[in-house]
Parts: structure tokens; C-alpha cells; sequence
């Protein structure tokens, strides 16, 4: 199992920008699919984004147009891009890596916080 760690959280203005990225101990080549999945005080935890081996990508609605999730294979690095953020966007964001793509999240990053001010 990889091991993930997230990075680039911080306090932003609403409407500002901020680059998430997720960098795994070992290869993610293989992995079919990585996630960012996001979690906020009092709330259950909620997928923001996902992306295949084949660069297929799926968006919570929330985030659509908003967000884009990128892979860079060779860098063992998963980016989220997230663009005029609002405040509800505010929560500790972590990635994930399934390897198979069926829903069986093998490795959770720690997380790292977004706080977007109003």
C-alpha cells in the first residue's frame, strides 16, 4: 500500500485559488483510480473529485466547473486545482488511492486543511 500525503491547504479569500497536491510513497501507475474527498466540521465525509488511469474524472456538482483533479503518474502526484472558492468549501481535504477502481480505498492521506474566508 502507498502511503499519501497531502499538501497546499491554507486561508484564502472567497473567490481566490488554491492547488492541492497528493504525493505517494511509491509508483501510482497502477492505481486505477485516486480521489480527493473532503470532510467538514459536523459533516459527513463527501467525494469532491476522482480520477482513472486513463485521466477519466468525475465531479461532486458542488465543484463542477469549479475544481480540476489531474494525475501525474510520474511524479506519484495527484493535484486538485480548486478556483473561486467559496466558503463551503471550507473543510480538511484529503486523497485516496483504489487501486482497482471498484471502491476499495486502499490508502487515506492525512489531510490538510482549506478555510475559505468570506
Amino acid at each position: 500500500q502507498v502511503q499519501l500525503r497531502e499538501s497546499g491547504g491554507g486561508l484564502v479569500q472567497a473567490g481566490g485559488s488554491l492547488r492541492l497536491s497528493c504525493v505517494a510513497s511509491g509508483s501510482i501507475f497502477s492505481i486505477d483510480t485516486m480521489a480527493w474527498y473532503r470532510q467538514a466540521p459536523g459533516q459527513q465525509r463527501e467525494l469532491v473529485a476522482q480520477i482513472n488511469s486513463y485521466g477519466g474524472t468525475v465531479y461532486a456538482t458542488s465543484v463542477k466547473d469549479r475544481f480540476t483533479i489531474s494525475r501525474d503518474n510520474a511524479k506519484n502526484t495527484m493535484y486538485l486545482q480548486m478556483n473561486n472558492l467559496k466558503p463551503e468549501d471550507t473543510a480538511v481535504y484529503m486523497c485516496s488511492a483504489d487501486p482497482t477502481g471498484l471502491g476499495l480505498i486502499s490508502s487515506w492521506g492525512p489531510g490538510t486543511q482549506v478555510t475559505v474566508s468570506s
